[in-house]
């Protein structure tokens, strides 16, 4: 099976093939640092850290960027409202972007550089545009000359004519610094400096760079000039990566990437998640209200990468009553080590051998990065040994051989952590650090009997809603007993 991408420059699917045979240079346009992160940041890093773990499985050595803008007017501006530093805001959204990221399970970057630790070599980038005639300086701003580069366009499908047709006298009215230009179209890549805001030397006086320069640099700096994928949300395209290759492949006569990938945007009951909407919601809002992150994470899965992703109440609640079944699937060697042949040991999952759901799983990412679809063989799993374990639980074995259970289910575990979906094991550990022990369950169960017998069934559903909260299920047998499980 071969990898395919869908590559936004060509607008069609293509084999995967990266410069270096084993190796994956991988960059995504990373947070300003000005607020919390929020559900499309969430959707944008998780569909990063599972293509990027995707690839591991595939055998190759990733390196994966991914940049901080610590230097920004909403920066600017929200510092100027605390009464704080630039430095202090984004030093503290930065942490929060952290905090709110790894609760998702998203794995660290290899690299997280900032706009303000690369200023000489936005500085170097500007004077090689500059020397090669794409870059003009005027009153301290430079702007890079549009109308030079004869491929502007190619990767938004936008033709410069038809734009400058279209913006009319928009453009007048939308930007102050047009007298300036020597095209209304012409971008910033340094901007003069500006009464109480931070600022740097350059060749050109002081000031600070603009927003697209710096991703050009970045990548340059991090991973040379041309890497094998670049990642982005949908509303990047134009302008901020049609200006990056620009600005990037007029100096280096290479491609930028060979892959251009940007995920959909996220909207919220079908309208754009804006403040003004008051349906602006952060990752920390949502996972402080008791939606566990593999909820979350699974409902960002459930959607192809490339499609818009409509966040409501019920894809929530849908996407829990889902993480419930995988999760019960997850967890079935754990809770059924006798019966698969171990004995008290803890199983430890190895699915090192192929098999028929791997192949469908492969299958399915391999045909751009298709989640869906492959979540599909992961439900197919864990709704089979949902099924065996409820035979297990009632009958105390099973006409499945317990090799096969096993190969099953550390399938299952194997291909959920490439998606990055993992469940941890309750045990008696949980049930004691709340106080149970074997008699104490013993003795609840009693009292549940005896409440169920005196028609307070009210009592008996806490007493079973108190056990189910640290782990341990309860099950009715028909001759009036109750067994208990982890």
């Amino acid at each position: 099976m071969t990898l395919t991408i869908y590559n936004t420059l060509t607008r069609c699917k293509e084999f995967f093939q990266p410069q270096e045979p084993d190796k994956v240079k991988m960059y995504c346009c990373g947070v300003t640092v000005y607020d919390y992160c929020h559900l499309g940041h969430a959707r944008s890093y998780i569909v990063w850290d599972v293509i990027r773990r995707y690839l591991q499985w595939r055998g190759y050595e990733v390196q994966y960027v991914q940049n901080f803008t610590d230097i920004d007017d909403k920066i600017l501006n929200r510092a100027n409202a605390e009464g704080t530093s630039m430095q202090e805001v984004s030093e503290r959204y930065i942490q929060a972007y952290f905090e709110d990221i790894r609760r998702l399970n998203v794995m660290d970057a290899s690299e997280y550089p900032r706009v303000t630790e690369n200023i000489w070599t936005i500085h170097q980038l500007i004077q090689e545009l500059e020397k090669k005639g794409y870059a003009y300086a005027i009153d301290g701003d430079v702007y890079y000359k549009v109308q030079n580069f004869s491929e502007y366009g190619k990767l938004s499908g936008r033709s410069l004519d038809d734009m400058q047709a279209g913006a009319s006298n928009r453009v007048d009215s939308e930007d102050p610094s047009l007298s300036k230009k020597q095209n209304p179209f012409d971008f910033a890549l340094w901007k003069a400096a500006k009464p109480g805001e931070p600022a740097w030397d350059s060749p050109w006086g002081v000031g600070r760079p603009g927003w697209h320069i710096e991703c050009s640099a970045m990548i340059r700096s991090q991973l040379g000039d041309t890497i094998d994928i670049h990642g982005g949300g949908g509303d990047l395209v134009f302008p901020h990566h049609e200006n990056e290759i620009a600005q990037s492949e007029v100096i280096t006569l290479k491609p930028l990437a060979r892959y251009w990938m940007h995920n959909g945007m996220v909207t919220v009951n079908s309208e754009k998640m804006s403040k003004s909407l008051g349906n602006f919601t952060t990752i920390r809002q949502l996972l402080d209200r008791d939606v566990e992150p593999n909820i979350l994470r699974l409902f960002v899965l459930q959607a192809h990468y490339r499609k818009p992703l409509d966040f409501t109440e019920d894809a929530i609640i849908s996407a829990e009553n889902a993480w419930k079944t995988l999760k019960e699937g997850l967890l079935f060697g754990y809770q059924n080590s006798q019966q698969l042949g171990t004995g008290e040991e803890k199983l430890i999952p190895n699915a090192s051998y192929p098999n028929s759901y791997i192949e469908s799983f492969q299958r399915a990412m391999d045909d751009d990065f298709n989640s869906p679809t492959a979540l599909a063989v992961l439900f197919e799993l864990a709704k089979e040994l949902r099924r065996q374990r409820n035979v297990l639980i009632h009958r105390g074995k099973t006409d499945t051989p317990s090799e096969t259970l096993k190969q099953q289910w550390e399938t299952l575990v194997h291909l959920a952590q490439v998606l990055g979906l993992e469940a941890v094991p309750k045990d008696e550990t949980d049930a004691k650090q709340q106080g149970f022990s074997n008699a104490d369950i013993e003795t609840l169960i009693q009292q549940r009997h005896d409440a169920r017998k005196g028609r307070n069934f009210a009592k008996a559903d806490c007493i079973r809603n108190e056990l189910q909260a640290v782990g341990v299920i309860l099950i009715d047998k028909p001759d009036g007993t109750t067994v208990w499980h982890w």
